[in-house]
């Protein structure tokens, strides 16, 4: 078995690749980094196999020459808007049969687990991610483990993603097409949890934004679990199509003027700044204020961040939310953007979501829109060691439930 990782981020308008390398001390580093445009998706979902495999290939191959070995395994994110969450709950009695006492244990934590997912689902979703959140233990509510616990009555809440059958099997066509077997796939926005979120904000209940090209990921964890997921089709693509119309030039020039000289934040910009905006069709280039880009950009990403507000709403109402609002994603880049979320959400507890410094090529990670790619990459390792720890097949898909279960554990406890 080799010992390098890979995440593969498939995003709307960017895909990422990353190789981490495990050395004989158990430490991750980062060996190989590899980006190229998507051509193939639309709000996270495939609707062209043929480029997204191109996109998939470009971004490996520069990842592998970076990093100076082949790879042919991965994890991979998986985001859009057919991504939907829910919480369930699943009660069972404690099984006393053999035993002095009603001890609880893995068996009964795996069929209440089993219970709570129980739920009707339609035949063209599938489940992705079953999150346990707490348990009840004898109306005991709060208890992270319940094993060894001695108890007659056993309650779990669960936070549980499903996804699109068909979106899902496209994304892992694509990426078996590029020649990588996928090892497991993880929502985009826990993936990022991972890299950017510490353990306190976990607990306290922070808010992880991840403003995507074509969408926008939200995720609530409190108590080191998921509250809320959700999925709003609006990104950094209308952002730049809006300049595009208003200023009357062509997709790309807009999306080189946000990039290079776009704001989201009026007050930042000084009154002498200027953006010149080529001409089309033969006529001169013409100088505007960098103001009037920045009077385009921020409205768009102040409707995203109340779309954002009213998904987690639900919430928020019934629990009080003392951690941060953590952005990331290409969006995040924007000049402004903590600023706009900080008046948009009444709170100074906003940041920016960076990836902690895992080794090997640190400069090229440490960005905001690494933080879903670094975030798998990161999984893919926690996976690897349960595998060397474990007897059995190595795909995940085959695993019994109850390893899978206990991976989770493991991750959020």
């Amino acid at each position: 078995m080799s010992d390098a990782v890979v995440g593969l981020d498939i995003g709307t308008s960017r895909i990422r690749a990353v190789i981490g390398e495990i050395s004989d001390t158990g430490v991750l580093q980062i060996t190989g980094v590899g980006t190229s445009s998507s051509n193939g998706l639309r709000k996270g979902v495939v609707v062209n196999i043929e480029n997204t495999v191109r996109s998939i290939s470009q971004a490996v191959e520069a990842a592998e020459m970076m990093s100076g070995i082949e790879v042919s395994r991965c994890m991979i994110g998986i985001g859009g808007t057919h991504i939907d969450g829910l919480n369930s709950r699943g009660v069972v009695a404690v099984t006393g049969k053999g035993r002095d006492n009603r001890e609880i244990g893995q068996d009964d934590i795996t069929r209440v687990i089993d219970a709570a997912k129980a739920v009707v689902i339609p035949m063209d979703r599938q489940v992705l991610h079953v999150i346990p959140q707490s348990y009840i233990v004898d109306e005991q509510k709060g208890v992270k483990d319940p094993r060894n616990m001695i108890g007659v009555r056993l309650e779990s809440e669960v936070h549980i993603v499903t996804g699109s059958v068909t979106s899902v099997q496209n994304m892992v066509k694509c990426v078996n097409r590029a020649s990588l077997n996928v090892d497991e796939y993880m929502l985009h926005a826990l993936a990022a949890v991972k890299s950017v979120m510490t353990e306190e904000e976990r607990e306290l209940g922070s808010i992880l934004i991840d403003l995507g090209g074509g969408t926008t990921d939200v995720l609530i964890m409190a108590d080191g679990a998921p509250l809320l997921t959700a999925v709003i089709p609006a990104g950094g693509i209308q952002v730049t199509n809006d300049i595009s119309i208003v200023k009357g030039i062509s997709v790309e020039t807009a999306e080189r003027i946000k990039l290079d000289t776009g704001c989201c934040w009026l007050p930042l910009i000084e009154e002498n700044e200027e953006v010149i905006l080529p001409g089309v069709g033969g006529r001169p280039p013409v100088v505007i204020p960098r103001s009037e880009i920045a009077e385009i950009i921020q409205p768009r990403m102040a409707e995203i961040f109340s779309m954002v507000m009213e998904k987690i709403s639900s919430v928020s109402k019934k629990r009080q939310l003392s951690g941060n609002v953590i952005l990331t994603g290409g969006g995040a880049l924007l000049p402004g953007v903590v600023e706009l979320a900080s008046e948009i959400f009444n709170t100074q507890a906003v940041r920016m979501g960076i990836p902690g410094n895992f080794g090997g090529l640190t400069g090229e990670y440490r960005s905001p829109d690494y933080a879903t790619v670094l975030g798998l990459v990161l999984s893919a390792s926690e996976r690897r060691r349960v595998l060397e720890g474990e007897s059995g097949p190595s795909d995940t898909q085959s695993r019994p439930v109850i390893t899978r279960i206990r991976g989770w554990l493991k991750e959020f406890f």
